[in-house]
């Protein structure tokens, strides 16, 4: 799960992201990598909310330039600039965000932001009055274990590669480790508005709910362990056909390419409707009331 080839990309907002030649994605949206880590994740996790609390504790799961986290702390230290900040990030590459700070990828965040990103991705550790935060190298899938039982998570940012490209990150297996680490008024955000995303969050024991759209076709998802405004209905039918099921590595450690065989025969052997059938029912029932 590493690129080779990181090309920084100028996004709509005039921060950088990067694209990643192996995957054939960008790591952030086009419409504006700061602005999607502030709006899609920092903003739907309640962090302004949570930072009159003396202590918040982040999961950043794949990493990256840094900017879920450093747009987290942005909010965060606005509300509260005494809030102390524990974090946690995993990451594949950690090539990604050495590079970041080289290009200078970083700038578009205060000077504070920058203090911590700079020597997190340098030294795998910062430690300062109102922050400590680890950086974990390796496949998510063994790093998470490495996580302290008592970390409890307030918020948990998702941001893999598609699940397409990236399914390994997406499965339920994956993401019943990754919902073990949410605190009980905790929030995870994605940007994933998959259905086989959202089945995998519910088989998790999480409730779902969709975060407004902001430069992608579908709004993306939040998940906790209370129970969250209800997806649209259109939403809660999406659930119902073939894409909803979801990918799955019982030993969290198939390649990406044998998770990908697995739901696809899954897929052909399902009674669920088929998704292409329903996307047309549904466009014709739109047609018919707009």
């Amino acid at each position: 799960m590493t690129c080779d080839l990181f090309l920084p990309q100028l996004t709509a907002d005039n921060s950088y992201t990067f694209y990643c030649e192996e995957f054939g994605e960008t790591f952030h949206s086009q419409q504006g990598a700061k602005t999607e880590a502030e709006h899609k994740f920092a903003a739907p996790t309640k962090l302004n909310i949570k930072a009159h609390q003396p202590v918040i504790r982040l999961l950043d799961i794949c990493y990256g330039l840094g900017y879920n986290t450093a747009a987290a702390l942005a909010q965060i230290w606005a509300t509260n600039p005494h809030c102390f900040v524990e974090i946690v990030a995993l990451e594949s590459n950690l090539d990604v965000p050495k590079q970041a700070i080289t290009d200078d990828l970083i700038a578009c965040w205060q000077p504070q932001i920058q203090q911590i990103l700079t020597p997190l991705a340098n030294n795998f550790q910062v430690e300062t009055g109102r922050c400590q935060a680890s950086l974990i190298i390796g496949d998510a899938r063994e790093t998470i274990k490495l996580i302290p039982s008592n970390f409890t998570a307030d918020a948990i940012f998702l941001d893999p590669f598609s699940p397409p490209k990236c399914p390994q990150l997406w499965t339920v297996e994956f993401i019943q480790l990754v919902a073990s680490c949410l605190h009980a008024q905790g929030i995870l955000a994605t940007y994933s508005a998959a259905a086989a995303v959202r089945t995998a969050l519910i088989a998790a024991g999480l409730h779902i709910g969709a975060i407004t759209s902001m430069g992608r076709r579908s709004p993306s998802t939040i998940a906790a362990r209370y129970e969250l405004p209800p997806l649209s209905v259109i939403a809660q039918e999406h659930l119902l056909t073939r894409a909803a099921i979801p990918y799955r590595d019982p030993t969290l450690q198939d390649l990406s390419a044998v998770i990908l065989l697995r739901r696809q025969q899954e897929q052909q052997i399902s009674l669920l409707e088929p998704t292409a059938r329903w996307h047309r029912r549904t466009s014709r029932k739109f047609k018919k009331n707009p």
